[in-house]
């Protein structure tokens, strides 16, 4: 059970890496935000690849375009946003989405949630809406609605990846497909090409590590843990990358950000925690 905590803090950490890398690669570095895209996906298929390769797995499953898509779709508004959020912000309005777009999938599936599950679910939507709502320290709309529709993408690349076979050769399938997409936008947006070799460096560490071993390190514990458990663990995600945004990108917190979070992931561990209950 100590390795199985240990395994899931890793994938924590990896996870809070994400948006710290792309942070400092993208506002540190002035990398494009295509490129970063193109390299991270290309990285992580890489390792996910070789990781197939490595060992014995299941061989059920080997990806697809429509997931693949979501694939890209959320790591394209990712790094879009992050031209102009905070590491923290991001994280937050991305773990939200995907946590609020999966609980609408279980709803859209014909779940029910109790009185107490609805609560936090409202209590997650004025969270949200404390964030957005206009102020001196609001996010900007444009890049809080790609960090939005990342997570909504990511939630919906998780929901389809429930059944799709091996999980390792499943995402390696998947981020194959997701290259030539992404090498796609790096076309469309070459006149906006920026690339550093401190910010290269960043793009391969998200892609290779925090994306590559961390998902495959993720999917390796999922089936020891309690979905609720699950869930809920992915709540520390934007505290981390608060903290990491804190300590190595010198961001502040403010005060709207703090009332936010409380209420985003508190309502969301709140429906999760009564379902599990339940």
């Amino acid at each position: 059970m100590h390795a199985i905590s240990a395994l899931t803090a890793v994938a924590m950490l990896a996870f809070a890496a994400n948006s710290l890398l792309c942070r400092i690669a993208l506002a540190g570095h002035g990398m494009d935000a295509a490129s970063f895209t193109s390299i991270r996906l290309l990285s992580g298929a890489l390792v996910l690849w070789v990781l197939t390769r490595a060992r014995a797995s299941n061989p059920a499953g080997r990806g697809s375009w429509l997931s693949a898509l979501a694939l890209f779709v959320y790591a394209a508004g990712f790094s879009l946003a992050y031209l102009e959020l905070s590491a923290a912000t991001g994280a937050l309005l991305l773990f939200g989405a995907v946590q609020v777009s999966m609980i609408g999938h279980g709803l859209y599936r014909g779940e029910r949630l109790a009185a107490w599950q609805w609560l936090g679910v409202a209590v997650a939507l004025a969270g949200l809406l404390v964030l957005l709502l206009p102020g001196l320290s609001t996010p900007p709309l444009a890049a809080a609605v790609w960090m939005l529709g990342a997570g909504v993408a990511w939630g919906a690349y998780s929901v389809r990846g429930k059944t799709a076979g091996d999980p390792t050769r499943v995402s390696a399938g998947n981020f194959v497909r997701a290259v030539p997409m992404a090498l796609a936008l790096s076309l469309w947006q070459r006149d906006h090409l920026a690339l550093d070799m401190a910010g290269i460096t960043c793009a391969v560490a998200s892609g290779a590590l925090a994306s590559g071993l961390g998902y495959a390190i993720w999917y390796r514990v999922l089936p020891a843990l309690r979905a609720s458990t699950a869930a809920t663990v992915q709540l520390s995600v934007p505290l981390l990358a608060a903290v990491g945004g804190v300590i190595v990108l010198n961001e502040a917190l403010s005060a709207r950000l703090a009332l936010a979070a409380l209420g985003i992931l508190g309502g969301i561990a709140l429906v999760l925690r009564a379902g599990a209950r339940s």
